[in-house]
């Protein structure tokens, strides 16, 4: 089938189905295309509890299909892939959380939405990159376990008195952005502005101009003034830059920021779901019960 008969026949699915398709930022562009809803953790999170249709079909990674099956569990929870993991999701576990806090009785644990329903079911309260201060000073106490990403750890310590506790986890795709990218790219583009995101290294915040998450990104660009930016975050971001304001220039500080997992679903992916209402997404109740409650927490905030 062509694209243009991919994309035809899955409009047709749409309204057969009742379904609506939300996909996150960094998805490649022609599953941006046919999406209904595009943005970061937390809008995707906000939107998928709010919908209408009985059927998501979630073109993400496999924790933010959990989160949208936690919030609408009346609803069919569909992607494309399941093999769309998180890297830095597995990089804590439930058991590994359990211990964690008993070495710190009383922390309240702020989780960031980047982990699996089982971790979230063992924390106090979800965050994502663009609330993660904001959720940290809402909580009580002193000191505060975050888990798992420890950049985003350091970047929220600077907001705070709070002692962060961080968890030695990080996204491989921000974590591979290194000072020396950033530079050769200033360089080459000395009045460009720096926009990164918090899951960055310090080294490489310090850096920035402006440090933001993915949604924010979205909208800064839409009303900045500059016309040449330096983008660090996974690179599939810079497609709906493009698309949104074609008299801007978005370049990425490091040319390979791809997440292997993003780009695990396509097209093709997004129609054999839809056609065959394959693959569901179920989260046990109990733990969907437990961790609904962290994350909604989150969102009312």
């Amino acid at each position: 089938m062509k694209k243009s008969e991919i994309t035809s026949r899955i409009e047709q699915l749409k309204k057969e189905r009742d379904a609506v398709i939300i996909a996150h930022n960094y998805q490649i562009g022609e599953v941006q295309d046919v999406a209904d809803f595009l943005g970061d953790s937390l809008q995707l999170s906000q939107e998928a509890a709010k919908l209408k249709e009985n059927v998501i079909v979630f073109c993400g990674v496999h924790f933010m299909a959990e989160t949208a099956a936690i919030l609408s569990p009346e609803k069919t929870v569909l992607m494309p892939d399941l093999g769309a993991g998180c890297p830095m999701a597995d990089m804590i576990t439930a058991s590994e959380l359990r211990e964690w806090k008993k070495q710190y009785p009383g922390r309240k644990v702020v989780c960031y939405v980047n982990t699996s329903a089982e971790v979230k079911a063992e924390c106090d309260i979800c965050c994502t990159s663009s609330n993660a201060v904001q959720v940290v000073e809402a909580v009580e106490g002193d000191e505060i376990l975050f888990a798992p990403d420890k950049n985003l750890a350091a970047y929220v310590a600077r907001f705070t008195k709070k002692k962060i506790v961080p968890w030695d986890g990080y996204c491989y795709v921000h974590n591979n952005i290194r000072l020396r990218h950033l530079k050769e790219k200033k360089e080459q583009l000395p009045e460009a502005e720096v926009w990164v995101h918090p899951e960055c290294r310090p080294e490489v915040i310090d850096m920035a101009d402006k440090v933001l998450s993915t949604g924010k990104m979205i909208k800064e660009a839409r009303i900045t003034t500059k016309t040449d930016i330096l983008i660090g975050t996974e690179s599939g971001i810079i497609y709906r830059m493009k698309q949104e304001n074609p008299d801007k220039n978005f370049h990425a500080i490091k040319e390979m920021a791809h997440c292997s997992n993003m780009k695990k679903i396509n097209l093709r992916k997004v129609l054999t779901s839809l056609e065959d209402m394959i693959y569901k997404v179920d989260v046990p109740q109990d733990i969907s019960r437990r961790a609904k409650g962290a994350i909604e927490k989150m969102v009312m905030l």
